[in-house]
């Protein structure tokens, strides 16, 4: 479904108008997240497109899931189309990009939500890790954010990356993925001062542990659970949590935000219980 690029363009005068609680808020904008066939990603587009988006569901595996995602949106009388991109090469994000502007005709929000972990002691870690998780993580990220600035023309655009409590959290055993995090949210700050004067926000949401499949199949046994009730609010996080702050800004409420890496991690980094047990949980892998 397309979008004519007028009637979007005439729109976006709302970005000047406050909206009740209650409105599409996002009505005839369109937002692309990446990994968002699943997890965290899959939760931001269903509530982007709640709120009026066209969005673009990107899989990096094939079409299935991501078409499962968007065909959920649709069902719900959403906008959705699902893209397949492979983010590990340099032309994944320059041809997923383009894929917004061929199908709706424009792109407002761009979500770089992809991430993979790979874990291990850095003694024990390979090139080919480093550098996959690298080009995903961080690379996919400035090529994303890049062509985005190239070709959209909204007067109101949102960038918004997906960090992780990682980055500011000491990770034994996982510190080139915690690195990688970093490093996102020093893009953040960095294209928020680039990209200010076109009106374009750029903003970061680091999660908690949230439970995802990524964060199931990366934790050792029983971690989960020793962090869920370490956490000052006695649970883990839930894609639908990080889903919520992604709506908020991208919405027109947070035109003034920009720069910003807001933690949602339900109070994570806030408990010294929560740290311990973290500290413990890689002890114990390292001795196993």
């Amino acid at each position: 479904m397309t979008i004519p690029a007028e009637r979007r363009r005439s729109s976006h005068g709302c970005c000047t108008k406050r909206k009740t609680a209650l409105a599409q808020t996002l009505a005839n904008r369109v937002a692309l997240i990446t990994g968002s066939s699943r997890g965290i990603g899959a939760a931001i587009a269903r509530r982007l497109a709640a709120e009026g988006a066209a969005v673009v569901v990107h899989g990096s595996r094939g079409l299935d899931q991501a078409r499962a995602v968007a065909g959920e949106i649709s069902i719900a009388g959403g906008k959705a189309n699902a893209v397949a991109a492979d983010l590990s090469q340099a032309s994944g994000p320059v041809e997923l990009i383009q894929s917004a502007f061929d199908v709706f005709g424009g792109l407002d929000i761009l979500v770089n939500n992809a991430a993979v972990f790979s874990g291990g002691l850095i003694a024990q870690v390979s090139e080919e890790q480093i550098d996959h998780l690298l080009a995903v993580n961080v690379r996919a990220v400035i090529l994303a954010t890049r062509e985005f600035a190239k070709k959209t023309s909204t007067p109101c655009g949102r960038v918004i990356n997906i960090s992780s409590i990682a980055a500011r959290m000491a990770s034994a055993g996982s510190s080139v993925y915690a690195a990688s995090k970093a490093a996102v949210e020093s893009l953040t700050r960095s294209h928020a001062a680039e990209l200010g004067s076109r009106k374009i926000t750029v903003n970061c949401v680091a999660p908690g542990t949230t439970k995802t499949a990524m964060s199931e199949s990366g934790f050792p046994s029983g971690a989960l659970d020793l962090i869920a009730s370490a956490s000052p609010l006695g649970r883990l996080g839930r894609p639908e949590d990080i889903a919520e702050v992604v709506a908020f800004l991208s919405s027109d409420g947070a035109a003034w935000i920009t720069g910003q890496v807001i933690g949602a991690d339900g109070g994570q980094l806030t408990s010294a219980k929560t740290l311990l047990q973290v500290a413990e949980v890689a002890r114990r892998n390292r001795g196993s």
